[in-house]
């Protein structure tokens, strides 16, 4: 049985809040993509495959240690393989030992009970804030507009 976008987010979820980033990353489709449309500064916008996408979350757990979902929406569209989904992260950064809070809204596209698509709309500028690195955001920023 093809297991449905929800169920796979909730899935991507609690192996987040257990740190396992390699079964995280086993959700995804061989070629499945990570789009982030507002990245910001060394941040990918996009990760393709699988295996970019491992590497991406490889060292996660090393810099923000989610703690718990604060709240989770799942909407459903007129297509039976894709959701959108908001939730809210809380945590503390690892670095600064800081509570964070940070907002996301996710477009998640599921093929044969694997991600094909995972469009995730976050702020880098809350991220940075919460890692502790406004200041490297805004240089990346300067150094891009330079």
């Amino acid at each position: 049985m093809t297991r449905a976008p929800e169920e796979i987010f909730r899935r991507l979820i609690d192996l987040m809040l257990a740190k396992d980033m390699n079964a995280v990353a086993e959700l995804w489709a061989p070629d499945g993509i990570a789009e982030f449309p507002f990245a910001a500064g060394s941040s990918p916008r996009v990760l393709r495959g699988r295996e970019e996408v491992r590497a991406y979350l490889a060292h996660y757990p090393d810099l923000m240690d989610m703690k718990e979902v604060a709240a989770l929406t799942v909407r459903p569209t007129d297509q039976a393989d894709t959701v959108v989904v908001e939730w809210t992260a809380t945590g503390l950064t690892v670095a600064t030992s800081r509570p964070y809070r940070l907002d996301y809204v996710v477009v998640l596209t599921v093929r044969d009970g694997l991600i094909a698509l995972y469009r995730d709309y976050w702020s880098p500028l809350s991220a940075a804030a919460a890692a502790g690195d406004l200041a490297g955001l805004i240089d990346s920023f300067e150094r891009e507009n330079a």
